[in-house]
């Protein structure tokens, strides 16, 4: 069951400690899972209809008049523009290989900094694709995980995001599919300096490759994923948390240039 629900800050990029030569042994310890959350995507083609079945599934981000019926006739008739995409990008997302190696790095970096919760262990807990939420349980039960941080790969809150994530992970605490875990949650960092700091350096490449005489008037578009206003309109976050990371990065770049 989730028997503990806590806000967690992640650590500032620039905090670093000196690896240490001789590291205790973990052996037969419990891991601290980071358990990664995101929409997630179809790794293969094959896999296009199953992940937008589970997509259109989800009241929490499409609510639906008879939605259990509907989804799977509305995957089915999107299924073919989706496939060639995916097949025109390469045959599928690369969602699943980057977060991977995400969350590698993360915890070898977090075993370096923190290794009084050593050992760490990143699972990914996608919400339409495999490895599903309820696949990611059943592996940190077996692994036996007592203390996990529920890490959200949106930046920015919304209920039809994150939202629907940590509510499907609830539902799976609930249901026993986890065990008893101590949980804390990360479930937003649109302002979070490094966030900026990363989304700053590569506007200010893009920026070297104008010349000097023009690079002050070129216009930075910031680009977001959209809500139904009926989503907006009962109060998410979203659009102010948006507004909030652009406003922290034109704040970081001194305002050099016009944007929308």
């Amino acid at each position: 069951m989730l028997s503990h629900l806590g806000r967690t800050t992640a650590v500032p990029c620039s905090v670093r400690r000196m690896a240490t030569l001789h590291k205790p042994s973990l052996a037969g310890k419990s891991p601290t899972a980071i358990v990664m959350l995101n929409m997630g995507g179809p790794s293969t083609v094959p896999e296009t209809y199953d992940f937008l079945k589970n997509l259109f599934m989800d009241g929490d981000l499409i609510p639906l008049p008879f939605q259990r019926a509907i989804a799977p006739l509305i995957a089915k008739r999107r299924t073919p523009k989706i496939e060639k995409q995916y097949a025109d990008i390469g045959g599928g997302s690369p969602i699943l290989k980057y977060t991977e190696m995400q969350g590698a790095g993360m915890c070898e970096l977090l075993d370096e900094l923190h290794p009084e919760t050593a050992p760490h262990k990143s699972y990914v807990a996608f919400r339409y694709a495999n490895p599903l939420t309820q696949e990611t349980a059943r592996r940190m039960k077996a692994d036996g995980v007592k203390r996990a941080i529920a890490f959200t790969q949106y930046p920015q809150y919304s209920c039809s995001t994150t939202g629907s994530s940590l509510n499907e992970l609830f539902r799976r605490g609930r249901a026993g599919e986890m065990g008893d875990i101590e949980w804390s949650v990360i479930d937003r960092w649109g302002t979070h300096p490094g966030f900026i700091e990363a989304v700053a350096r590569n506007i200010e490449a893009a920026l070297a490759k104008f010349h000097p005489s023009a690079r002050s008037d070129v216009v930075l578009l910031f680009s977001a994923h959209s809500l139904p206003m009926s989503v907006v309109n009962r109060g998410d976050p979203y659009v102010l948390e948006v507004s909030a990371s652009v406003n922290a990065v034109m704040d970081r770049l001194g305002h050099s240039n016009p944007y929308r």
